[in-house]
């Protein structure tokens, strides 16, 4: 299920890489912890994702049938300079502008590599959004700036976190996709609810835990457990980014499933 044509994510991708700029020439202390992603500081963050901006470049102008290692991509780790904002603006201004240029020329058909089991310059496009989508609520949050994004995005982003899970389970080796299918668990259900979402997008999920691994589906119905709130507290909250204590944030059942499934999907 794909909500977001091609264009779109392209337009989303301009849009985030501009306020993950925002939060770079904003004054915030670039050498500050991502309280999200405490291994990182905002700048490293920042880096991290112009890094992955310019090799999805590098993947689609050239139609690349094979991974490109990280060593290969021209300016991927960004600047020599450390703790400059305005070399790090423009190095990640560039890695949007020609990131976005090559996914609008290839379109969402043209094949190149891609690690869930799609392998079009579409799934960069979708890839990258809801990469950036939340990495630019890690910057904010570490910054202590607002955030928000569009209920459409936020909801897709949902949709595709549950798809890379699903993909991930059924195709690659990974202990804790296993433990999500133990005998224990089977027959478990988590149910996301978002109250706030505009009328007609259908912002709720099941997901069901089967011996053959997680099936998932749009649509409102009991589950061993329910997680219910804003459509952009539940997206952070299930990509733990949220405490499930946010206020504004409702459990409502088994809450211990609720937090294996966010300690145990930490793939995708």
């Amino acid at each position: 299920m794909t909500l977001l044509a091609h264009d779109r994510y392209c337009d989303e991708i301009e849009h985030h890489v501009r306020q993950l700029r925002s939060v770079v020439t904003s004054g915030a202390d670039l050498s500050a912890t991502v309280p999200t992603c405490p291994d990182w500081s905002l700048e490293q963050l920042v880096r991290h994702m112009g890094g992955a901006l310019r090799w999805v470049d590098q993947l689609v102008r050239t139609r690349a049938q094979e991974n490109i290692p990280e060593e290969r991509v021209p300016l991927h780790g960004g600047p020599e300079a450390e703790g400059d904002p305005a070399a790090l603006d423009a190095w990640l201004a560039e890695a949007g502008k020609t990131t976005v240029a090559a996914l609008r020329e290839a379109g969402p058909d043209a094949k190149v590599w891609g690690w869930a089991g799609t392998s079009d310059a579409g799934f960069w496009a979708r890839r990258v959004t809801h990469e950036i989508t939340v990495h630019r609520a890690d910057a904010a949050l570490a910054a202590g700036l607002p955030y928000e994004v569009a209920p459409e995005v936020a909801a897709d982003a949902l949709d595709e976190w549950l798809q890379l899970v699903e993909w991930v389970q059924r195709n690659l080796p990974h202990a804790a996709a296993d433990e999500l299918r133990a005998p224990e668990r089977v027959g478990r259900s988590i149910h996301l609810h978002a109250t706030d979402a505009p009328a007609g997008l259908n912002a709720e999920w099941l997901v069901e835990l089967t011996e053959e691994g997680v099936v998932w589906r749009r649509g409102h119905e009991k589950a061993t457990v329910a997680l219910r709130g804003p459509l952009t507290d539940v997206l952070l909250a299930f990509y733990r980014r949220r405490p499930l204590d946010t206020a504004g944030l409702e459990v409502l059942g088994e809450r211990e499933l609720l937090e294996f499934w966010l300690e145990k999907t930490t793939f995708g």
